[in-house]
């Protein structure tokens, strides 16, 4: 009698043992409808202004865009003078009815100070000796664009990309520079007197090549 109770008592377990696990397991992953609602909202929310066509790679801990597939320039004739209204609806979080498409645009010597340029496509745009003081360019993307003697005094510059751009003698002075990539950019003689820029930042700009003497002192690095 005793024999068969464990019998039993073993081949209930094999078969329910398995079905308690099944069923955890299943349970561990179910999400709320609502959950799942609210994070689609929040996502569309953030990529807002960048639109449903784009593909954005997020390379770095601190988020700062490294690559993106492009729709087609905006065909409007006069998207380029919409960098001197900027992006007044989402402000910093680079979110917006339309995409700030300034690519290809010339904006050698003009006034862009105090603009919010947040979300903006700025891949080789020239704004070389533009004044940008009190820009916010949270989120830009402008790869392969000219800044060389751009001012951006007091600037905010959060989560951009400016690889392989021309930087030569631009003025970063009380500038707020976090989460930016500078990648293959010419910083020589860039300006970053007083500027509060993000550790990592630090790190990344001081193995540029291009970053030498008084720029290195102003940054930050060590050595």
């Amino acid at each position: 009698m005793f024999a068969t109770n464990k019998t039993t008592i073993k081949t209930t377990i094999k078969t329910v043992a398995p079905t308690r696990t099944a069923t955890t397991q299943r349970r561990a992953v179910v999400v709320p409808r609502a959950v799942e609602n609210s994070a689609a909202d929040e996502k569309k929310r953030f990529f807002g202004a960048l639109g449903a066509a784009f593909v954005v790679a997020l390379a770095t801990p601190n988020s700062a865009l490294a690559e993106m597939r492009l729709p087609p320039i905006d065909t409007d004739p006069n998207r380029c003078e919409r960098a001197f209204v900027g992006n007044t609806i989402g402000q910093a979080n680079a979110v917006s009815d339309k995409v700030l498409d300034l690519r290809k645009c010339a904006y050698d010597g003009k006034d862009l100070s105090g603009k919010t340029l947040s979300g903006a496509l700025m891949v080789n745009t020239s704004a070389k000796g533009a004044n940008m003081k009190e820009t916010v360019m949270s989120k830009v993307y402008a790869p392969d664009a000219n800044f060389s003697g751009a001012d951006f005094t007091n600037a905010v510059i959060d989560r951009a990309t400016f690889d392989g751009s021309d930087m030569v003698g631009t003025n970063f002075t009380n500038a707020v520079i976090t989460g930016v990539s500078f990648e293959d950019v010419d910083l020589t003689d860039a300006d970053f007197t007083e500027a509060l820029v993000g550790n990592e930042d630090v790190k990344r700009l001081c193995v540029n090549p291009t970053v030498k003497g008084e720029t290195r002192m102003q940054i930050g690095c060590r050595n």
